[in-house]
């Protein structure tokens, strides 16, 4: 199987896909034309998809698509929120599906793409052989408070300090809301150093051992990186609820009967704690729980990327 000069596979198709309300999708393939078909999804909201996710997917059995979602990475138009919510990606997926003349795929999904793996899966039962989950994250508000009001200050009181130094005194009682109405205000001065607030601290909590435990947003301002676009798309989704009805993807867990799932936990998850993997779990009789020692949430800490290749060839892909 080719490979590009980083070690990566080489896309085995691409294209850019038309899924309406003036959004194309960036699409590839990987692996055999004939082979076990699978879809990943991406994180964020937002991050978009990377060569080194083609990794996760044997090309000698494995017929991996990839595909970067509504306004993310190399989809257009870059950031777009317009009819962009939850119930637009699994329309997309289902597109993505006809167009590859695809039956019934496996759907891989960490974080973000957990939860987007659950909704399509509860929408579309039929269309999936399997599910393999990293790092559960079920959409709810509940969740976002216990990550960044809850293990933060308990874990990263410094951290924490600096996060609420952002905000005006009145908006620190609901310091989430505050973060992503400033993020989505259209005005360079508000937004930046927020967003790269968010993207920074969200950063720290995802990783086992991080290098500091502090936000420089001095630095930030002075530099020239582009802000990535996650800050900007989970502000708009997360302050949407993430376009789900209350408790929805536990409510509907009995969607997934009869589909054999994987779902693999850092012990030491910060954004996704392993209490929601196993709660899921209990409502889902054909899931199996993997915890990783030593890990947290990343698809990059140590032992999650083996034990997703594993349970990825374990149902079938």
């Amino acid at each position: 199987m080719p490979e590009d000069e980083a070690g990566s596979l080489t896309p085995l198709t691409t294209q850019m896909l038309a899924v309406g309300d003036g959004h194309r999708l960036y699409v590839e393939t990987v692996g055999r034309a004939d082979g076990t078909p699978v879809v990943y999804l991406h994180g964020g909201p937002g991050s978009g998809c990377q060569p080194a996710h083609r990794r996760l997917f044997d090309p000698t059995r494995s017929r991996a698509v990839l595909f970067d979602q509504r306004g993310c990475g190399r989809s257009m138009p870059f950031r777009s929120r317009v009819a962009n919510a939850t119930t637009d990606l699994i329309a997309d997926m289902e597109a993505i599906r006809t167009a590859l003349r695809i039956d019934r795929w496996l759907v891989v999904g960490g974080s973000w793409g957990a939860t987007l793996a659950l909704a399509y899966a509860q929408t579309h039962p039929e269309r999936v052989s399997g599910i393999v989950l990293r790092a559960t994250f079920l959409g709810t508000r509940e969740e976002l408070e216990w990550a960044f009001l809850g293990a933060m200050p308990r874990f990263y009181p410094r951290l924490h300090a600096d996060f609420l130094g952002l905000l005006d005194p009145a908006e620190q009682a609901c310091p989430l809301d505050a973060y992503w109405r400033r993020i989505l205000d259209p005005d360079p001065s508000i937004y930046r150093p927020a967003a790269w607030a968010w993207h920074d601290a969200e950063r720290i909590l995802s990783q086992i051992a991080p290098p500091s435990d502090r936000l420089d947003l001095a630095a930030r301002m002075e530099g020239t990186d582009p802000i990535p676009s996650t800050p900007f798309m989970e502000a708009h989704y997360f302050s949407h609820e993430c376009f789900l009805a209350p408790g929805q993807l536990m409510r509907q867990a009995n969607n997934l009967r009869g589909i054999r799932g994987r779902i693999i936990q850092g012990r030491y998850d910060l954004l996704c704690p392993p209490q929601t993997a196993y709660a899921l779990a209990a409502l889902w009789p054909e899931a199996r729980v993997i915890p990783i020692a030593g890990a947290g949430h990343g698809l990059t800490e140590p032992g999650i990327q083996q034990a997703m290749r594993k349970a990825i060839n374990e149902l079938g892909a």
